[in-house]
C-alpha cells in the first residue's frame, strides 16, 4: 500500500469525526462533583490560607474575591477551550486511524498470534537484557491504565452516547493494539541500557533515535508534556480524590445514611475523617513504593494489578451470571444501537457520530493507545526481541478494554443503569448497575457500593505507581540519568501533591493536567507512522526466522 493512500484514507476518516458537533468531554476523577460540592469559596485552597494570614478588610476581601474569581473564570475558560481542542475529534481521529494504518502494515499478524502474546507475557527470556520480566513490565503499563476510566469512563461513554459507544469502544480496542503492538516494539528497539543496568526508553527515544536527530525537538516536547502530566494531575490529584472519594462515598451511603459526616477543618474547608485517613494511607503506601524506583513498582504492581483485575473480573462475572437471561438481549441492544442510537433512546442521545465519538474516545482513555505512556515501561522488559515485547505491551490493551470495560459496560446495558430518564451520570450510573445487578444477594444496597468503592481505591492507586515511573523517566530523558539528585526532588514533589491532592479542589488544575496528557499523544503518532515501515519490516522478519526455527519461542 503507497503511502499517499493511506495519508489519504487518514484524511478521510478524521473528516468523519470532524462531523462529530459536540467537542470531546475531557477526562475527569470521579471526585469532581464531590470537590466542587465540598468547596465554600470560588477561590483555591491556597489562596484561603492566604486570606487566613493577611485579614484585610472587608472592602478588600469582597474587591480581591471579585478579581480572584474573574482571573480564575477566564483561567478556567481558556483551559476547557484548551483541553476540549486537544481531546477533540482530530486526536480521538488520528489515534484510530493510526491504529488502522499499523493494523494494515501488519496484516493483522498480531491479532493472529493474541495467544503467543498471552504465552509470552508469562515467560523470560534466560538471557534478555532489561531491568524487570516482560510480566512486570506489562503490570507496570497496566497499572497506570487500568483505573477509574474502566468504571468511570465506560459509564460516562454509555450514558452521552448510549449503549452503542461500548461497540465503538470494542472497535477502539481492535484497533488500538496494533498501535500498543508498534509501541512497544519500537521502545525496545531503540532503548537505552547503561552500564549500570537501568534502562531508558518510550517514544522520546524512538523518536531522537528512529527518525534522527534533527527530530529531537519532538522527542524533548513528549518528555516535558509526559512529566508535566504526571506532576500536576493525571497520576497524582485526579488518582487520589478518586481513593478519598471512593471511601467518603461509601461511609455516607453506608454509614451515615446520608447525615452529616464527622471530619475537621482544612484550608478552610471541612473535610471527613475518610477523605483525610484515607489521604494519609495513600499516600503513605505510595511514598514506600515509588521512593524505591522501578523494581519495587513493578513488584509492587505484579502482586496488587493482577489481583484487582481478576476480582474486578469475577465480581462482574457474578453480576452477568444472575442476570444471565438479559445478556442476549443486551448485545443485540449494543449492537443496534452503534448505528441509530436515537431509536433506542427516544432522541436523548445524540447521532451516530456522537456514540462513536463517546465510545472510541474514552476506549482511548482507558488503554491509553497512542499516548505513548505504556512504552516508557515495556522498554524496561528482559527481552532481546522488539516483536515479541511488542505481543505483550498488546496484551495490556485486550485486558483493559475488551475484558474489564466490557464486563462494565456489559453491568451497566443489562441493569438499565445508563437510561436517560434516570438522570444519572459518571459513576453513579456504574454504583446504580451494581446495587441493582447485585440485587440477589442479601444486603445489596451495601455490597454494591463497598465493592465498587474498593475496587476504585485499587484501581486509582496503582494509577498513582504507574503514573510515577512514566514522568520519572520522561524527567531522567530531559536532564540526564546521572542527574539522581533532580529524581529524587521530583519523587518527593510527586508524593507531596498525592499528599495534598485531597485538598486542591480548583477545577482548572484536571484541565491543565488532562491537556498535557492530550498533547503527549500528538509527538508519539507523528513517531508511529513515520516507522510504520521499521515496524512492518521488524514484524517479518521475526516470524520468518520463528517459523525458520531460528528463534527459540520459550
Amino acid at each position: 500500500m503507497k503511502i499517499s493512500a493511506l495519508f489519504a484514507t487518514m484524511a478521510l476518516l478524521l473528516s468523519s469525526f470532524c462531523l462529530a458537533q459536540e467537542p470531546t468531554a475531557p477526562k475527569t476523577a470521579p471526585a469532581v462533583a464531590e470537590a466542587e460540592a465540598r468547596q465554600q469559596v470560588g477561590a483555591s485552597a491556597l489562596a484561603a490560607v492566604a486570606a487566613e494570614v493577611t485579614q484585610p478588610d472587608e472592602s478588600e476581601v469582597a474587591a480581591t474575591s471579585e478579581a480572584s474569581a474573574g482571573w480564575l473564570d477566564k483561567l478556567t475558560s481558556i483551559v476547557d477551550k484548551t483541553d476540549g481542542w486537544v481531546w477533540g475529534p482530530m486526536l480521538i481521529g488520528a489515534i484510530l486511524v493510526t491504529g488502522i494504518l499499523l493494523s494494515c502494515v501488519l496484516c493483522f499478524i498480531h491479532l493472529l498470534n493474541l495467544k503467543r502474546a498471552f504465552r509470552y507475557t508469562f515467560l523470560t527470556e534466560s538471557d534478555g537484557h532489561g531491568e524487570v520480566s516482560s510480566f512486570g513490565a506489562l503490570c507496570t503499563a497496566l497499572s497506570a491504565t487500568i483505573g477509574t476510566g474502566n468504571i468511570v469512563g465506560v459509564a460516562t461513554a454509555i450514558g452521552t452516547g448510549g449503549p452503542g459507544a461500548l461497540f465503538w469502544m470494542e472497535v477502539a480496542a481492535f484497533f488500538g493494539m496494533a498501535t500498543k503492538y508498534a509501541e512497544g516494539l519500537l521502545a525496545v528497539k531503540y532503548r537505552e541500557v547503561g552500564p549500570d543496568g537501568k534502562v531508558l526508553g518510550g517514544p522520546f527515544h524512538y523518536i531522537e533515535k528512529g527518525l534522527g536527530r534533527e527530530w529531537k525537538w519532538l522527542a524533548v516536547l513528549f518528555a516535558i508534556f509526559g512529566a508535566a502530566a504526571g506532576i500536576m494531575g493525571i497520576g497524582t490529584i485526579t488518582q487520589i480524590q478518586g481513593v478519598t472519594s471512593a471511601a467518603d462515598r461509601f461511609f455516607q451511603t453506608c454509614v451515615y445514611k446520608g447525615g452529616p459526616a464527622p471530619g475537621a477543618e482544612i484550608f478552610g474547608a471541612h473535610y471527613s475523617w475518610a477523605i483525610i485517613i484515607t489521604g494519609i494511607v495513600v499516600t503513605a503506601c505510595v511514598a514506600l513504593v515509588v521512593i524505591g524506583g522501578l523494581k519495587r513498582i513493578a513488584s509492587v504492581s505484579t502482586i496488587v494489578v493482577p489481583f484487582m483485575a481478576v476480582f474486578y473480573v469475577v465480581i462482574c462475572a457474578f453480576l452477568l451470571l444472575g442476570n444471565l437471561s438479559k445478556i442476549t438481549a443486551a448485545l443485540e441492544l449494543i449492537v443496534r444501537a452503534a448505528f441509530n442510537p436515537r431509536a433506542f433512546t427516544g432522541g436523548m442521545v445524540g447521532t451516530i457520530f456522537i456514540a462513536m465519538q463517546k465510545g472510541i474516545a474514552r476506549g482511548i482513555f482507558s488503554n491509553e493507545a497512542g499516548l505513548g505512556s505504556a512504552p516508557i515501561a515495556a522498554a524496561a522488559a528482559k527481552t532481546n526481541e522488539p516483536v515479541r515485547q511488542g505481543l505483550v505491551c498488546m496484551t495490556g490493551t485486550f485486558i483493559d478494554t475488551i475484558v474489564i470495560c466490557t464486563m462494565t459496560g456489559l453491568a451497566i446495558v443489562v441493569t438499565g443503569a445508563w437510561e436517560p430518564s434516570l438522570g444519572l451520570k459518571g459513576v453513579d450510573i456504574t454504583m446504580e448497575a451494581f446495587s441493582k445487578g447485585l440485587g440477589f444477594l442479601p444486603h445489596a444496597d451495601v455490597i454494591g457500593p463497598l465493592f465498587l468503592s474498593a475496587a476504585l481505591a485499587f484501581f486509582a492507586f496503582t494509577t498513582i505507581l504507574g503514573w510515577d515511573y512514566y514522568s520519572e523517566k520522561c524527567l531522567e530523558y530531559l536532564v540526564g540519568t546521572k542527574n539522581q539528585g533532580v529524581i529524587r526532588a521530583y519523587r518527593l514533589l510527586y508524593v507531596l501533591v498525592v499528599f495534598i491532592g485531597p485538598y486542591l479542589t480548583v477545577s482548572v488544575v484536571w484541565g491543565i493536567a488532562d491537556t498535557f496528557n492530550g498533547l503527549m499523544a500528538f509527538p508519539n503518532l507523528i513517531a508511529l507512522v513515520l516507522l510504520s515501515p521499521t515496524v512492518g519490516r521488524l514484524t517479518r522478519d521475526y516470524f520468518r526466522r520463528l517459523n525458520a526455527g531460528e528463534i527459540d519461542d520459550k
